[in-house]
């Protein structure tokens, strides 16, 4: 092998090598800015961090091998690319502006301003080799977001409307199942409880069907699967207005986008920001003697009377009769039954708190096929009595609104906001007289012989955030209004949820939710895991290779040098160089 060609292999082994080192540190990030975000599996994930310590010395290890091999070839090539220069006149300042570039060292003569600044700009990035490598090959926790689509129930149009009303057909509101009416019961009055409580800072998580849902509902179900709550299947008479529980469909999938060919990972944990279709409620709350067109007229008939009955034993029930002045000559009647004491009156220890709906969910339904007359809110007339004698005749406005809800779900729970409202239409009939019948059927079973769920909930919610008695303010209701509208409130977005939930439980549709009757969902899961992402880094990174990039540039600058030098002079023309024609004399250098 002829010695011309054994230089001319050698510096092209130097370029080859530093370009494909260059060309992997590029072809790394080129990836990582088509993929958008590159990671290893869920074994190496998990791997890596509970490990992060071995984890560090592994990455250092390799940008150290990287940076050294980098480096190694440059000064090499500066040699060769030094030794050519000598073969003409060179200036002691040069030769050790080479000298030093050869040894990765930098010469300090400010008057030599060109080559100094050349040397400490060399020496620089040469020491930069090793951080950019780390910064480019270091794996870093981070969230990867994928878009996520599909579909839940449509309760605002005529469709639904059309199934509502086959259900009113089929049973009526007064048939629902007794498992569905212990449902409608407690989870209406806890959702009511957790809105009431909230508005005061009082923590609060509502749980239903196996779902926890951060203070109420929002009128929304599901639409994660690990959030879904129960799996059981539903019995023959259990979905729709049956519902007591079970399996509600998800049918919500991630769309990773074209370039992610990659698996989705299962990550360290996943939270999800879902936009989906909701319902909720303004409740107004006020005074009934500040409107004369609302009175609640009240009777009672005592129906059991037990004079020689002891302590234990009930002395008496009173029968109300609670009729409710709703305004435009229309009136509901509400029966109550109270407990007596000995002396036939009610117990200073009990309390009474009657509430009318009106208009009520029949004459809803029965205007549903006269459209000269609309509903879209309902009116509830309550007052209190005994213990709860603050709560002063009053009436409340319930407008029902569907809603763009951001449900948030993160660590096994549901967060929800509204983001706009809709108000209700005429086909919205038959949906807000189901509402206002959840609402009369809490109204009469929060109301027992002694207590009712609803004064107590306003009474322990005033006490545990004032330090006044509740019964101190009774010519300042305005706290009290505020819990009733929630606790309303919370009442209506439950009973537009146990609706989502019975009509989309397993086996309520044989072959899924007809295509007229389902609501797009929009949104975006984060999963957290570990690996590179250009969504925040990718400038990062960038600036990471540059200085292996220099240092490519400049090592390819000198070989070619040092190619094209020993082709023109020769291979022996340094030999033939007397030493004293390599020293030319500059002004203010002496030897």
């Amino acid at each position: 092998m002829s010695r011309s060609f054994a230089h001319f292999l050698r510096h092209t082994t130097i370029i080859s090598i530093q370009v494909i080192i260059l060309a992997f540190a590029y072809g790394f990030l080129g990836a990582i800015l088509y993929y958008g975000s590159i990671y290893p599996s869920e074994r190496v994930s998990i791997l890596w961090k509970n490990h992060p310590e071995e984890l560090t010395m592994v990455v250092t290890l390799i940008a150290t091998v990287l940076s050294v091999t980098t480096s190694t070839l440059f000064t090499i090539s500066v040699k060769e690319a030094l030794r050519h220069r000598m073969s003409r006149p060179i200036s002691l300042v040069q030769l050790s502006a080479g000298v030093a570039l050869s040894k990765g060292t930098a010469i300090l003569r400010p008057e030599y301003i060109q080559l100094t600044t050349l040397t400490l700009f060399v020496f620089g990035v040469l020491r930069l080799l090793t951080a950019g490598w780390t910064t480019l090959l270091t794996p870093t926790p981070f969230s990867l977001p994928i878009n996520m689509q599909g579909y839940e129930l449509d309760i605002t149009g005529t469709a639904f409307a059309a199934e509502l009303l086959q259900e009113y057909e089929n049973q009526g509101f007064a048939d629902i199942r007794d498992d569905a009416f212990e449902v409608l019961d407690i989870g209406g009055m806890l959702s009511g409880i957790a809105a009431a409580g909230q508005t005061y800072g009082l923590p609060g998580t509502f749980n239903f069907n196996g779902v926890k849902y951060n203070i109420s509902t929002q009128g929304i179900v599901p639409t994660i699967e690990e959030y879904s709550g129960s799996h059981a299947i539903p019995g023959p008479n259990g979905t729709r207005l049956g519902f007591s529980g079970g399996n509600v469909t998800v049918n919500t999938r991630p769309m990773p986008g074209n370039r992610t060919s990659l698996p989705l990972p299962q990550g360290f944990s996943r939270n999800y920001s879902m936009l989906q279709q909701g319902l909720t409620a303004n409740v107004s709350c006020w005074p009934i003697s500040n409107n004369t067109q609302y009175a609640l007229n009240m009777n009672s008939t005592i129906v059991y009377s037990n004079v020689a009955a002891d302590n234990d034993s009930i002395a008496g029930l009173d029968l109300w009769s609670i009729v409710g002045n709703c305004g435009a000559n229309t009136s509901v009647k509400q029966e109550y039954v109270t407990m007596l004491n000995a002396s036939g009156d009610m117990a200073s220890s009990s309390g009474f708190l009657p509430s009318v709906v009106c208009p009520g969910p029949t004459a809803m339904t029965q205007t549903s096929t006269n459209l000269s007359q609309t509903y879209t809110s309902f009116m509830i007339l309550s007052q209190g009595f005994n213990k709860y004698r603050f709560l002063n005749a009053s009436v409340c406005e319930v407008t029902p609104w569907f809603t763009t809800v951001r449900a948030n779900y993160s660590n096994d729970l549901i967060s929800s906001e509204y983001i706009s409202p809709t108000p209700f239409g005429p086909e919205n009939i038959l949906l807000l007289s189901f509402i206002a019948g959840v609402a009369k059927f809490q109204s009469i079973s929060s109301q027992g012989l002694m207590s009712s769920t609803i004064g107590d909930t306003l009474y322990s919610i005033y006490s545990s955030t004032t330090t006044t008695s509740i019964n101190d303010n009774l010519g300042n209701q305005t706290q009290v209004y505020n819990e009733l509208e929630e606790y309303w409130r919370g009442v209506v977005e439950f009973s537009a949820t146990f609706l989502r939930s019975g009509f989309m439980a397993e086996g309520s549709y044989s072959s899924g939710i007809p295509a007229n009757l389902q609501s797009t969902v929009n949104g975006t899961v984060y999963i957290s895991t570990i690996g590179w992402t250009s969504s925040w880094r990718s400038a990062t990174y960038l600036l990471a290779i540059i200085p292996s990039t220099i240092i490519t540039i400049l090592t390819f600058a000198c070989a070619l040098y040092s190619i094209f030098k020993h082709r023109v002079i020769g291979p022996h023309s340094m030999r033939q160089t007397p030493f004293m024609s390599l020293w030319h004399p500059l002004p203010g250098i002496w030897i």
